[in-house]
């Protein structure tokens, strides 16, 4: 996870974008609703609001859709957090964290296929930390 110079939160599994692998997942159903353009039609989320609360990648989610402990991943891309989300639920251990059951928020669009996501604890905490210091220093620019 990165901020990029248009200060939003980028995110990156396995040196692939969210918004791409996203994108893969939700094709096929995107076709069968003959909607193949809104597959992964997704924006970053914004580093202003991350900035307040890094925990929300913890379990600790500080935008939430379906209200069931679900984390807001991406955005629409109008910039509103929940015009169009994708969302996961986050389960933390002290050895691993999961993104499990992603979803859409204004979809019924099967997603079962798209993850779970496994990260070790200590590589995910270090990615937190890594994007916790670009947020600090790019506030105090």
């Amino acid at each position: 996870m990165y901020r990029s110079a248009d200060d939003e939160v980028e995110i990156f599994i396995n040196g692939r974008s969210l918004i791409d692998l996203a994108g893969a997942a939700e094709l096929p159903e995107a076709r069968r609703t003959r909607e193949p353009g809104l597959a992964g039609s997704y924006a970053w989320l914004r580093a202003a609001v991350i900035r307040r609360q890094l925990a929300h990648f913890l379990g600790t989610p500080q935008a939430s859709w379906f209200g069931d402990g679900d984390t807001v991943l991406l955005g629409c891309e109008c910039g509103d957090w929940g015009c169009w989300p994708l969302t996961a639920n986050i389960e933390v251990s002290d050895s691993m964290v999961t993104w499990s059951a992603l979803r859409n928020g204004h979809r019924d669009w099967d997603l079962s296929s798209f993850g779970p996501f496994r990260f070790g604890r200590v590589d995910y905490d270090q990615a937190l930390a890594r994007l916790a210091d670009t947020l600090t220093r790019s506030a105090e620019a």
